[in-house]
Order: C-alpha cells, then structure tokens, then sequence
C-alpha cells in the first residue's frame, strides 16, 4: 500500500486537469509533507452519482504495526469544554459568599441568617460523608471558622473588634485523628504583638455522626513581638506634612527597647490554666464533611461552619 508521504506529493496542478464537471478543493489547513498541499477532489458522475475523495494526513497506528509507516500526521489538539460544577460545589461557593460581611456571624442581619441556615439544610441533605466519625483522616488537620450561631462566641468577637489596636485575626480547631484530640485556639494580633488563647481537649466517639469532647487546659500563647518598629519619614496630620527626620534617635531607641523586650518575653513559657468543672465536657455532631468544608452542631443547636486549612474557599 502506497504511504500517505507518496500520495501526499501528487502535485495539485495534476488533479487540475478533470473534466469541466470536476470540482478542485484545496486545503491549505494540513501539510502532511512540507512544502505540499493536500487536495480533495470531487468528481461527479454521468448518472447524477457523486463520489467524494479526500486524501488525509494520518498517524502512524492507523495503519497497523504490519503496515507501512506513514508520516507523521498533524496533531489536532481540541480544547475541552470547562467542566460545569457539581451542585455541591455551586452551594459550598454559595454557602462562603453569603458569609460576607457577617464578621463570622456576629453581624449577620436575620435575612441572612436565614438564607445561610437554608443552604447548609441544602447541603447536610447532600453529605458525601454520611458517618463522619469512620473517616476520620477528613477530619483531621486545622479547621478555619467561618461562620457560627453560638451565641457564646459573640461576646469574643465583638471584644475582639472593640478594643483598641487590637484585633481577632483567626478562631481555628486543629484535630489529631491519631491521637483523638482537638485543639481550639483565637489569634489575636496588635501593632507590636501577637498572641492566641487556645483549649485543649480529648474526644471519644460516640455515633457515626458525634463526638464528646472533653476540655484538660487552656493556654495563653506568649506573645510575639516585633524586633523593630518601622516609622514612616513623614506623616500627613490634618492637612499638613510633618518631617519625622529629627526623631530618628529617638525611633532607634525604641525599637532597640522593643527588640530587648520581645527576647526577653518570647523565652516565657506560655501561660496555662485549668477549665471549670461545668465547661468542662461538650458534644459536637458533624453533619457534612469533605474535604475543605464541615458543617457541625453543638449544644443548643449552635452550627459552625468551618474551611480546611489550604482551601481555595478561603480565599476572598
């Protein structure tokens, strides 16, 4: 059988030379051989009969391994179509979106309220996970609050946003599958430090759903301090610029006072402290689980949204 490489180089002008009622097509699209040019040739017959060939470029295992090798033909890349998201997906992006503005819930008007209690019921309805507590490497790793209802979070998040140059960066919960334990902490920062709360707990499970969680300590995280403080040259104070040059000294003390300071601190132990009795045990019921969302409720009916560590729908 004659190669694609020899039938490609039949020069065009041949195929010119058919009967008037011939008609020449020539496609410059595909070069099988360089410097040629594939030519498809429609040839009608007498008796209203049409018969149509096109030679074409074809790769090499279209032929079969006992076969002639061909040339090589034009690889043809065909973009494919963007994946459309499950339903899950579009009511997690949902579920994230309407968590805007809320300041974790603190601020979320009832409207709201009710429109992110009707998704997460949409999504619970749909849970990949139905027996959370038997898939526990999902659960494992640090959990960012995102929203909540528990009311006894509130007053934290609204002292977090009233005090001073101080402010509530991230409440997560961090589980060890291996070991059962769970770890919640608050991270607080201000213009010259860092520090977190945190409480450390054990957990049991007692249903595919539920876990009891039972609190040992709290800890108050040594707070990190910045080694230097950056001043500005100048500053803009009611319409007028004032040169901060002629403090310079002064700044470098400072900042040699706070370097000073912050060494000395961050060498302290962090700060522990026992639970009372009554605060001591709680329960949580996860009722949806992936991979980067769960969905759980507590005593009181109080639901927390949480996103894993890492995932896009942290993002803003």
């Amino acid at each position: 059988m004659a190669s694609i490489s020899s039938i490609s180089q039949f020069p065009c002008k041949i195929l010119q030379k058919c009967s008037s009622n011939s008609k020449l097509i020539t496609r410059n699209a595909f070069y099988p051989v360089k410097g040629t040019r594939v030519c498809a040739l429609s040839i009608e017959k007498p008796m209203k009969m049409k018969r149509n060939f096109t030679v074409q470029a074809v790769g090499e295992d279209e032929w079969g391994p006992d076969e002639e090798p061909a040339a090589p033909g034009v690889a043809v890349v065909k973009e494919e179509p963007p994946k459309e998201p499950t339903e899950i997906e579009v009511l997690k992006k949902q579920l994230v979106d309407s968590f805007y503005g809320t300041n974790r819930g603190l601020s979320a008007s009832s409207e709201t309220r009710a429109e992110i209690g009707e998704l997460i019921t949409q999504l619970e309805a749909k849970n990949p996970t139905p027996a959370p507590t038997e898939a526990l490497t999902l659960l494992n790793g640090k959990w960012i609050l995102a929203y909540t209802s528990f009311v006894g979070l509130f007053p934290l998040l609204s002292r977090g946003g009233s005090l001073p140059l101080v402010k509530l960066e991230e409440i997560s919960q961090t589980i060890d599958s291996e070991n059962f334990t769970v770890q919640n902490s608050v991270l607080f920062s201000g213009p010259l430090a860092t520090t977190s709360i945190s409480t450390n707990a054990k957990f049991e499970v007692r249903s595919p759903k539920r876990v009891q969680i039972k609190f040992e300590e709290g800890i108050i995280g040594t707070p990190q301090l910045t080694d230097s403080i950056i001043f500005p040259d100048n500053v803009e104070f009611l319409g007028q610029n004032i040169d901060l040059s002629p403090f310079k000294g002064l700044i470098t003390s400072v900042q040699d006072t706070a370097s000073s300071v912050a060494k000395t601190i961050s060498n302290r132990p962090p700060l522990k402290f026992s639970i009372p009795e009554r605060n001591a045990e709680s329960w949580l019921l996860t009722t949806y689980l992936d991979d980067e969302l769960r969905i759980s409720r507590g005593d009181g009916g109080s639901i927390f949204v949480l996103i894993k560590e890492g995932s896009p729908l942290l993002t803003p």
